[in-house]
């Protein structure tokens, strides 16, 4: 079984370094939607910032984009 414990990963959000914690798998697909969209990691966790509201933190709602991504994706 792989560990599943989320990795720190550093980004730059408007120029402001920050980090999240997230699990491999979660990563992994969040570079792989940036990458279909034609879009900087950097760039999309921006976009998804901005739109979160104040009572969920970054990692939470890429997490959730990722999740209703492929949701989506297969509807």
């Amino acid at each position: 079984m792989t560990d599943q414990r989320p990795r720190k990963r550093s980004l730059t959000l408007h120029g402001h370094r920050t980090s999240v914690s997230l699990e491999d798998e979660f990563w992994h697909a969040f570079r792989e939607i940036a990458r279909e969209r034609g879009m900087s990691i950097n760039r999309m966790a921006e976009t998804i910032d901005d739109q979160r509201g104040t009572g969920s933190g970054l990692a939470g709602a890429i997490r959730l984009f990722v999740l209703n991504h492929y949701r989506n994706k297969h509807d």
